[in-house]
């Protein structure tokens, strides 16, 4: 007869979360990666015989999911051998009889679904539960599907919590750094709570739990999950933190929010940069320039104008920038070429498979044109690849191509550096060179039957627009409509010339500058058509992205010649200085100074600082309000104290807001010492 053990206590030894790498979450529960072991000691009550693993008829079970069941692996039981098996769940032990404890290793299965866990011992019928714990994808373990062989990779895109994300428009690119959150309190926990909201858990629980082996459906249930957070009210967050951002998911009662791209980029990234990373799969957030929008599935975006050079709407459009996920991972139903990066968009704009969601799509299929490879390639391929054909709506409704590119769309596809807060363009990932043969051939593979073909130059009529040197926010700036003539004979047409403010995504607001002319223009010769941008007509109407479209226009109606030239501008935005007054050090009172110069010429109103940091705020943002107005040309000032709450490097973040100027950030590195 196998010996009896009556378990007394039961203890987590600390070295788990440090070989695990789970040391940095703010839970109490025990959280481990799968395929690596983990130890538990079990101290015995008084008077056991002597522990030996051949003659133990200890099990252990581990479940998983409100149906655990041994068909589906959220449920699986397991003994004690002589060492633990890298593939499967399994246990191995060893005794103290001096301190009368049993030391167990459990070594769960590289490929079990990930999520909340209960462990219960098993003694010839006798249950003990031994609490709960959480697993998580294992970017360490050879065997795990986001496995990543580099350490520095990996400290990058699994444990990083803050980062950049790049905004503004191709020619001027804007990093805004970002707090991801991932091991922030309660942020575990609301991603398995996304998990279980989903509607493929409410539908099959089961089906569900055990799904969530692969990083690839989880990846699309992200993708969805984040992508729905949409309501009646915008998120009132800074747009610095993504752990916040997962935290009003929480709270029903107040409504749901619109998340911008890049937020919910984040959102995903730690939460689809606080969720992925928060789960384990290696990930990183992701800027396409010029980002196009197919809506009718042809690879083409095609705007209609009429005569007067107004924009009919139509599906598609191109933003001036969107922001999406990649993830690491394996993908074992492909080939194996298309294993690595896998774009997920977590603000998708169509539905794949009846529900709006987009990806995993492998990049490798994107730069390739493999448009049969899932998820959801055509739509990614679009987005960077599309060409643009720009056509007039004549009064018989014929339509006539004036204009067009090849090459628009797709622009200086950015994501952070490894190692440090650089930008790196990879759009040499997504596809080959514009106008190479690489990229003709990836064309035809796509099936682009519609594809334009490359316009080289021709004789007649060339519109571009010059911009300004400066052109800060609250300064009135001339840019210019350059009209020339390559031509053999004059040319005589109307010249318009307007600014529009426009959003992030392309959605144009109001009018804030306009002028038109009728020329002349001999062969060989330009004219010039300038636009005056005054703060009194934009300063009300931009949005906090400070961006104005511009958009000339030149054209003979009896000649049926049309010339169009858009050229989305960023406004420039004041800067903050930031100063520390002394050295940063843990548990010290530390100050910094912050400074801000009111470039507008009007007074600013409901002005405050708010800053934030990892182990600096701990956990909680910081903000000085002023009640008094700030005049034109005065500088704002605040000094906050505060104290680090833990060694090493992070970054602190500012914003500044006000009723005129909102969303100014800047942010400053931090060693924290001893």
């Amino acid at each position: 007869m196998a010996p009896h053990y009556e378990v007394a206590s039961i203890l987590i030894p600390q070295n788990n979360s440090r070989s695990h790498h789970t040391d940095l979450y703010g839970e109490e529960c025990l959280i481990v990666r799968r395929g690596q072991p983990f130890n538990i000691i079990l101290h015995l009550k008084p008077g056991n015989g002597e522990f030996s693993p051949e003659e133990t008829s200890l099990m252990f079970t581990v479940e998983t999911g409100p149906l655990p069941q041994e068909e589906s692996d959220t449920k699986v039981s397991f003994g004690i051998r002589e060492s633990t098996l890298d593939t499967e769940w399994s246990a191995s032990a060893t005794n103290d009889p001096s301190r009368n404890t049993i030391s167990v290793t459990i070594n769960s299965s590289p490929n079990a679904p990930i999520g909340l866990y209960s462990l219960t011992l098993d003694q010839e019928g006798q249950n003990i539960s031994l609490g709960q714990f959480i697993l998580l994808f294992n970017a360490w373990c050879p065997r795990d599907a986001v496995y990543m062989r580099s350490e520095t990779k990996r400290q990058e895109y699994v444990l990083a919590r803050h980062g950049q994300i790049y905004r503004g428009t191709y020619k001027r690119i804007n990093g805004t750094p970002w707090n991801f959150g991932q091991f922030d309190k309660g942020v575990l926990d609301i991603c398995l709570m996304i998990l279980d909201s989903n509607p493929k858990f409410v539908s099959d629980a089961s089906k569900d739990s055990s799904s969530r082996r692969s990083p690839i459906y989880v990846t699309r249930v992200l993708s969805a999950m984040v992508g729905v957070s949409v309501g009646p009210l915008w998120a009132p967050v800074s747009g610095m933190c993504g752990q916040r951002l997962l935290r009003y998911t929480r709270k029903p009662s107040e409504g749901s929010f619109i998340f911008y791209c890049w937020e919910s980029a984040v959102v995903m990234t730690c939460g689809s940069p606080p969720v992925a990373r928060a789960l384990g799969i290696p990930c990183r957030v992701v800027t396409n320039f010029e980002s196009a929008h197919d809506a009718d599935a042809s690879l083409m975006i095609e705007n209609v104008y009429d005569q007067d050079g107004k924009r009919i709407s139509q599906g598609d459009s191109v933003w001036n920038f969107h922001v999406w996920v990649e993830s690491w991972m394996t993908r074992p139903d492909l080939d194996s070429d298309f294993d690595g990066w896998q774009v997920s968009d977590p603000t998708p704009q169509e539905t794949s498979e009846g529900v709006f969601c987009c990806g995993p799509a492998p990049v490798l299929a994107i730069h390739e044109g493999e448009l049969t490879k899932k998820y959801d390639a055509p739509f990614i391929f679009a987005e960077v690849n599309a060409d643009v054909v720009d056509m007039v709506r004549l009064p018989n409704g014929q339509l006539v191509k004036f204009g067009g590119s090849t090459k628009s769309v797709g622009r200086f596809i950015s994501t952070k550096a490894v190692g440090s807060d650089d930008r790196r363009d990879i759009t040499h990932q997504y596809k080959y060179p514009e106008g190479s043969k690489e990229e003709r051939q990836v064309y035809k593979k796509a099936k682009h039957h519609n594809k334009l073909r490359q316009r080289e130059e021709e004789p007649g009529l060339r519109l571009k627009i010059k911009l300004a040197k400066n052109m800060t926010e609250g300064s009135d700036f001339e840019v210019f409509a350059v009209l020339t003539n390559n031509g053999m004979e004059a040319k005589t047409c109307m010249f318009l010339f307007f600014a529009t403010a426009v959003g992030y995504n392309g959605r144009a607001g109001e009018h804030c500058g306009y002028a038109s002319d009728k020329v002349e223009v001999p062969s060989g010769e330009e004219r010039r058509l300038s636009l005056k941008l005054e703060y009194e007509h934009y300063g009300s109407v931009i949005p906090s992205d400070r961006l104005i479209q511009l958009s000339a226009i030149t054209f003979n109606k009896q000649a049926v010649e049309y010339y169009k030239a858009e050229k989305t501008i960023v406004l420039d935005e004041p800067e903050i200085e930031i100063k520390l007054l002394g050295e940063a050090q843990v548990n010290q009172a530390l100050t910094v100074e912050l400074t801000l110069l009111n470039p507008l010429p009007e007074a600013l109103q409901d002005c405050s600082f708010t800053m934030d940091g990892v182990g600096l705020t701990d956990g909680k943002p910081i903000t000085r309000k002023y009640a008094n107005s700030i005049t034109t040309v005065t500088e704002a000032k605040a000094s906050i104290e505060f104290s680090p709450s833990s060694v090493g490097s992070t970054m602190l973040l500012v914003n500044f807001n006000s009723d005129k100027l909102k969303r100014i950030k800047s942010f400053i590195n931090v060693v924290i010492k001893e």
